[in-house]
């Protein structure tokens, strides 16, 4: 299959993303947004900026883990999988259209300012201009993004002339009263003009076609947005600074009656020609971003092949691009787009709030292949806040603006269950990773928590050495996955073999890929693995330990490593760790998930960097006076030739305390064959005492918490604040 032609420079991208909202948003949604909250309006659109600032900071660092074309469709169906994909996809290519078309409608008013005697109708005037866009489209994206450079351009210089202007004109008396309708009216208002950033955010959706994704497409999102927030803010106050509310509230091309006001009629008809072209640029941008929707749907089997064909020349979707038109075209001629276009930006509020969603779910999962090279900043509150910001605003819009978002669910149901669901065989993250209120939500799961389908979800990894020979042996005591990030996987695996006690140790290097990545076209060999399997043999060798090697790829990571160490009757499961100690509500991390399902021991190492392990300390949480626990920190001791110490801090350390706890220390350990010494510290701060301990040790073994804060439920973002701030490595063991 073709691949799209990265020709977009940065340069280009935010010349598409202004181009996207310098449209109706500033040249004729101000007067009708003014009448909903008076001369605060300018705050209206500053604070709808807010808004969207989650967003675009969420689909920045999801873009540069995914850059693909088809944008938010990509990674909603991603996380939530493809029933949920078909319907952001159709809901955003309607959405974009219906803008689009109300950009190409709109122009009229300000048309009959520069040709007050043309006789042809407004709507097929939309059409020719439309079939020029069209043609551009097709004949390469450098084109476009050349004219969208060009357009943009002016249109910038134009409004900073009006402002020159405009500014100093205002007058104080059309700024009374600020608030004509109160705090609800402010919010209507930024409900309404929120669909006017759309465009800051759809240049994802070309993210396929940009230079340089991982740099340019973030820095080319927060320019767009700093630069539309401040060009909406500074017109709309001068507006509403120069023009009575009265006349401004009815008025469908503000920026024209404006300049007409300030410069005169020559001077009106050049800004309405403005808006005219800049207008266009918005339906150009319309189209681009668009036409992605359905290519990317038919590359994963949502819609049929024939849309995902890219022109051999051009290397543009021009399926997918003449479709888009077509209905453009029919929404030009037949309906009223701009109630349609009002009601289509509920649903882009409500895309916006599963954009923040998705970082959340993939990050909280922390699947293998989402590496980003960009992260959103303050998360999870940033996603937070869109989400929440997200919900009211749709509140706000209105009972039919949501039943129409409801319809565009419908039928992309039905779209899905009409084709989709025969086609595609991907699992989205949130379905593989989700907790049960997640799953009852959203999907059918039976025979506790796996699809009664069967499906492939492990291929061994080929390679002509003779320990990768793709066969896990079946008597391995410890099984130990590496994915990939660990600071020292010979550690790691070394650590397993202390815990081994002297058996096999089974290690499988795992390499997960997304759904929609084909497990044949990651069956090759691979340098690094090989090297890895060097190395690891070489550390089997100096230790005398008994080690395995293998890899593999899986779409489905945790279920392959359950299916191991099913299949290996393993006693230990032994995997790296980066402090992290617990689960969402909703969604969890796969080594949290494991903890709890694995039927084997358990143990995380969180490795900070110490090579030679000699002293050992061993701090047992409260209550957790756990035989088979210090057995395994003997074994551990053993292997290393290491001194053990046994940590027990109390906040009460009275006589009849400090000999309780003595003889408790002492039962424990009796069945320890390493050197074990015992010390008791009073302190009421445990985890700063035990963290200020460290500092002499080379590992600290911590087992696991007994239970989380209501943040930690809900967000599982929380460290293990042992592991999080300890001076040495960190061994987690949960023994089962």
């Amino acid at each position: 299959m073709k691949k799209l032609e990265r020709s977009l420079s940065l340069s280009s991208v935010v010349a598409i993303g202004i181009g996207g909202m310098l449209g109706s948003g500033l040249f004729v949604l101000p007067g009708i947004a003014a009448a909903k909250t008076g001369s605060s309006i300018w705050l209206a659109y500053l604070l709808a900026g807010g808004c969207v600032l989650p967003a675009a900071l969420s689909k920045s660092e999801l873009a540069t883990a995914m850059p693909t074309s088809g944008g938010t469709y990509v990674y909603i169906e991603r996380a939530f999988g493809p029933l949920f994909g078909t319907v952001s996809g159709i809901g955003l290519w309607l959405s974009l259209l219906l803008k689009s078309s109300f950009a190409l409608v709109g122009f009229g008013a300000y048309l009959q300012v520069v040709a007050p005697n043309f006789s042809l109708p407004i709507q097929y005037i939309a059409i020719a201009f439309l079939a020029l866009i069209l043609l551009l489209n097709i004949f390469g994206v450098k084109k476009v993004g050349n004219v969208q450079l060009i357009i943009v351009s002016c249109s910038l210089v134009g409004l900073a002339v009006i402002l020159m202007f405009g500014i100093p004109s205002v007058e104080k008396t059309n700024l009374d009263p600020m608030f004509s309708d109160g705090s609800y009216g402010l919010v209507a208002a930024i409900a309404f003009v929120f669909v006017s950033y759309a465009g800051v955010t759809k240049v994802a959706a070309i993210a396929e076609e940009i230079k340089n994704p991982s740099r340019n497409l973030p820095i080319a999102m927060m320019l767009a947005l700093v630069l539309i927030t401040s060009i909406y803010a500074l017109v709309t106050f001068t507006l509403v600074g120069n023009i009575p509310m009265a006349e401004l509230e009815t008025n469908i091309k503000p920026i024209h009656t404006l300049v007409d006001k300030l410069g005169g009629n020559i001077a009106g008809i050049l800004a309405a020609l403005l808006g005219v072209v800049t207008l266009i640029s918005m339906a150009n941008s319309g189209v681009l971003a668009a036409s992605r929707f359905p290519f990317a749907m038919s590359r994963d089997k949502l819609l049929p092949a024939f849309l995902s064909k890219v022109h051999p020349k051009y290397l543009t979707p021009v399926i997918t691009i003449i479709l888009s038109c077509g209905l453009m075209a029919v929404v030009i001629l037949s309906f009223d787009v701009e109630k349609i276009a009002k009601l289509a930006s509920a649903f882009k509020v409500m895309m916006f709030i599963s954009v923040n969603a998705c970082v959340i779910v993939l990050r909280e999962t922390a699947v293998q292949w989402y590496r980003p090279d960009y992260r959103s900043p303050l998360y999870p509150w940033m996603q937070i806040f869109g989400i929440l910001s997200g919900i009211v605003l749709l509140v706000v819009l209105g009972g039919v603006a949501l039943l129409a978002a409801l319809g565009i669910v419908i039928v992309g149901a039905v779209v899905y269950f009409a084709y989709g669901s025969k086609k595609s065989q991907r699992s989205g993250v949130l379905k593989l990773y989700g907790h049960r209120p997640a799953l009852f939500l959203l999907y059918r799961r039976r025979n506790n928590g796996v699809d009664n389908q069967e499906a492939e979800v492990v291929t061994p990894m080929p390679a002509p050495d003779p320990n990768l020979d793709g066969s896990l042996t079946d008597e391995a005591s410890v099984v130990v996955p590496l994915f990939g990030k660990e600071r020292s996987p010979e550690m790691l695996v070394e650590m397993g073999s202390a815990l081994a006690y002297g058996r096999k140790v089974q290690v499988v290097h795992l390499t997960e890929v997304p759904d929609q990545t084909m497990l044949d076209a990651m069956l090759v060999d691979d340098v690094k693995i090989k090297s890895l399997n060097r190395r690891i043999a070489a550390m089997a060798d100096e230790r005398a330990v008994d080690v395995d090697f293998d890899a593999a790829v899986t779409h489905e990571l945790v279920d392959t490593i359950h299916k191991i160490s099913m299949q290996t009757h393993c006693r230990w499961l032994v995997a790296g760790w980066d402090g992290r100690s617990g689960d969402g509500l909703f969604v969890r991390n796969p080594i949290g998930w494991l903890v709890t399902h694995i039927d084997s021991n358990f143990a995380l190492f969180k490795d900070n960097g110490v090579r030679y392990i000699h002293r050992i300390l061993v701090a047992l949480r409260p209550g957790q006076d756990n035989v088979n626990f210090m057995v395994a920190c003997d074994r551990i001791a053993q292997f290393y030739n290491a001194k053990l110490t046994l940590l027990r801090v109390s906040p009460f350390m009275d006589e009849a305390n400090k000999d309780d706890l003595m003889e408790r220390s002492e039962q424990l350990i009796k069945h320890c064959q390493s050197d074990v010494e015992i010390l008791l510290e009073k302190s009421k701060q445990p985890i700063q005492t035990i963290v200020d301990t460290s500092a002499a040790y080379d590992l600290l073994i911590i087992g696991t918490p007994v239970k989380n804060s209501w943040k930690d439920i809900l967000l599982g973002t929380d460290k293990d604040k042992f592991a999080d701030k300890a001076a040495c490595s960190v061994l987690r063991l949960t023994i089962t």
